[in-house]
């Protein structure tokens, strides 16, 4: 590596004032202690509320699950859906944040949500999962699981389909989804069938320090000092990197070759300091026998999907909905 190694890919001027001002938030946020200062973050992390009417095409909602623990999710329906009697493929999507930041109806992730429903068409279900580190692995799996066995009873939408699910995730999303994916497998619904699974720039890790994470050390959001430190905010108090739910396929990782697991795209960014662990994800799946894809994006930085102003976000609907239609068409 060399000093003068690029950190990001040329970036718009509203990108780079975004990522910096999110970079800083989160970062004032985060108390020596380790507890995070939640008062700071909600007045930074802007909310967008549910519209029963639509908007671009989309209807929301925002659905309870469990109260107690503040488990819900919102609910997209495009406005397509009405005009499909069979209903439409259904996609159960789990927020990134590092485990420890943003929320179901964080502006970006509302917008990315919407976009998802109206282009593909689908009926998208964004889960709200409790926090780290108030809340610490497995929880976080098991608000997952459990929302998924809600909406399987008396809670499936009418416009979806639930013979036709996949679960999806970006960032910490994507590891939370593979999680549940795993526990899934294990487990016999009454009408959902999960048929694929979206990992978006999934947050794996490990002990080892990887040539990806070496060379980027100041990429934007999830640099070394930042990932280490959500690691440690979610991980049973003790645990190191190598815990199974950051090093899905390491030494202390459970066998998953004889489950039941759902076709698998892995999204690589060529910016991103994860994108080792990402691809050893995808080559663990393919290991171990199940059907897995890799795309990667030589220019996409971590949560490229959060900017409608970048190349790769266009890419990763047609990607997402190439996917999709593929798994369906089987």
């Amino acid at each position: 590596m060399t000093q003068n190694s690029p950190q990001s890919p040329e970036l718009p001027w509203r990108t780079r004032f975004s990522l910096a001002a999110y970079s800083m938030a989160t970062d004032l946020a985060c108390r020596p202690d380790g507890s995070i200062n939640r008062f700071f973050m909600n007045l930074v992390d802007f909310k967008a509320p549910p519209s029963s009417k639509p908007y671009l095409g989309v209807s929301t909602s925002d659905v309870t699950v469990d109260a107690s623990r503040n488990l819900w999710f919102r609910l997209y329906v495009p406005s397509a859906a009405a005009a499909s009697p069979a209903g439409h493929p259904v996609i159960v999507y789990f927020h990134g944040g590092g485990f420890s930041f943003l929320a179901a109806n964080s502006k970006p992730l509302d917008e990315f949500c919407r976009k998802l429903a109206r282009e593909l068409p689908a009926v998208v279900i964004s889960l709200n999962y409790r926090l780290a580190p108030e809340h610490r692995c497995p929880s976080q799996y098991e608000d997952g699981f459990d929302a998924l066995k809600f909406i399987d009873g008396d809670n499936f939408p009418d416009a979806g389909d639930p013979g036709r699910c996949f679960l999806a995730g970006d960032s910490a999303g994507g590891n939370l989804a593979h999680h549940v994916a795993v526990r899934s497998g294990e487990h016999e619904f009454r009408a959902l069938k999960i048929v694929g699974l979206l990992a978006i720039q999934p947050f794996f890790g490990g002990e080892e320090v990887t040539e990806a994470e070496t060379r980027l050390t100041s990429a934007p959001l999830s640099t070394m000092d930042r990932t280490h430190r959500m690691w440690k905010a979610f991980l049973p108090d003790g645990s190191d990197r190598d815990h199974p739910a950051a090093n899905v396929f390491g030494p202390r990782a459970p066998d998953i070759s004889r489950m039941k697991f759902p076709a698998t795209v892995v999204i690589v960014g060529g910016f991103d300091p994860l994108q080792d662990w990402q691809r050893r994800y995808y080559e663990g799946l393919k290991r171990i026998g199940k059907e897995a894809y890799l795309v990667e994006y030589p220019n996409a930085i971590h949560g490229f999907y959060g900017f409608p102003e970048l190349p790769e976000l266009p890419m990763l609907i047609a990607e997402v909905k190439d996917f999709v239609g593929r798994q369906l068409g089987k």
